[in-house]
């Protein structure tokens, strides 16, 4: 077979994204009794009790029974939650999943999409891949630039992504500043307001974009349940949009996607979320003052907005300093991927993980600093 013919050029060019290995693989080769992930914005503190009672009381019977296709009491919940109609919502396997369902709804061969050259990767990754250009925008001041991404706009161009608050730098665009982009941008594309970390925000010129869409049609708004609602392992991500927005999304996405676990779940977070959101802002927030302390100690440059993460420059490579921090049972995650080479991003999370991570860096940066050795 000659397999090679059978490739199109757009995904023989594209490099695979590689997970890291499990844990306890990772722990094996780094030589330690445990290890704490702050490298994937999880939420330790679990999903709200309401989500945990579900997801405890999920029997093996039901394994065997295919999920409702396409979510339709989680939809009816949001609905009821949001205040719009339950068929202006798409969900799907993980905020990943709908990304691609709108990318192949609206783009073909010759389109582009339009995002910020640090931002959530996935965006550029289904693009490539789908063979469509992805055309990236550099950050102002660690914010998404709205001139410049306007700039970039052609008669080719069918989607621009809006990370808000972005992933990894934490800034946001408020009400304002967002409405005006999109009297600027026009109604010939589509907009995605992705608000995976809508939750950790409590600025109150933090815009709802889905109650934009009543003056803006051509806006799509991606929230998600793996980030506040801590149900990352079970992926149910959603969109919004308009009616007519949303049913040409529909006929690229795949039904029954979403598990029944996940379903339930979710419905059920949304639910009860109320105090589990207060606790988990809490915690952030002292986590967060708590290592910008430990840094400016350390005088380390470092970037924290909104969001359960903040991004710290290292002298070392990050790749080096990955390593020497999983020695410490730390796995961080490192950052010359998403173009911010010599930079570390960590999760901000409960004080006696974070205490052991200021330890661990501190140990290293003394290191590095006393012996100038960087391995």
């Amino acid at each position: 077979m000659n397999l090679d013919a059978l490739i199109p050029d757009y995904v023989r060019n594209f490099q695979a994204y590689h997970p890291s290995r499990p844990d306890h693989i990772l722990q094996l080769e780094y030589g330690v009794p445990f290890l704490n992930r702050l490298n994937n914005n999880e939420n330790p503190l679990g999903p709200p009790p309401a989500a945990a009672r579900v997801i405890a009381a999920f029997t093996p019977d039901r394994a065997s029974l295919y999920p409702n296709g396409d979510s339709y009491d989680l939809r009816q919940a949001l609905g009821d939650r949001i205040g719009i109609a339950p068929d202006r919502f798409l969900v799907g396997n993980g905020s990943c999943d709908v990304i691609a369902s709108v990318i192949k709804a609206f783009c073909q061969l010759g389109d582009n999409i339009i995002t910020a050259d640090k931002t959530f990767a996935v965006y550029e990754w289904v693009a490539e891949f789908s063979g469509i250009e992805a055309r990236l925008v550099p950050l102002l001041g660690y914010t998404f630039d709205p001139q410049a991404i306007l700039d970039r706009i052609d008669d080719r161009t069918k989607i621009i992504f809006v990370c808000n608050p972005n992933n990894p730098t934490g800034s946001y665009w408020k009400r304002q500043v967002l409405v005006d982009f999109l009297e600027k941008a026009g109604n010939n594309l589509i907009v995605v307001v992705d608000e995976a970390y809508r939750e950790y925000v409590e600025d109150p010129e933090y815009p709802d974009s889905i109650d934009l869409m009543k003056r803006f049609p051509n806006l799509v708004t991606f929230r998600t349940f793996s980030k506040m609602y801590a149900l990352a392992g079970l992926r149910v991500g959603y969109l919004a949009g308009n009616d007519d927005v949303v049913e040409v999304v529909r006929q690229t996405s795949v039904a029954y996607s979403v598990n029944v676990q996940a379903q339930q779940a979710a419905l059920a977070a949304i639910s009860d979320d109320h105090e589990h959101i207060i606790a988990t802002r809490t915690m952030v927030r002292m986590a967060k003052s708590f290592m910008l302390a430990i840094c400016d100690n350390l005088a380390l440059d470092t970037v924290s907005g909104e969001g359960n993460y903040m991004m710290i420059k290292v002298p070392i490579n990050d790749m080096m300093m990955y390593r020497r921090l999983m020695k410490r049972g730390m796995m961080v995650r490192t950052m010359t991927g998403f173009r911010f080479p010599g930079w570390i991003r960590i999760t901000l999370r409960e004080k006696s993980v974070m205490e052991l991570f200021a330890e661990a860096l501190q140990k290293e940066i003394k290191s590095i600093q006393s012996t100038g050795r960087t391995w």
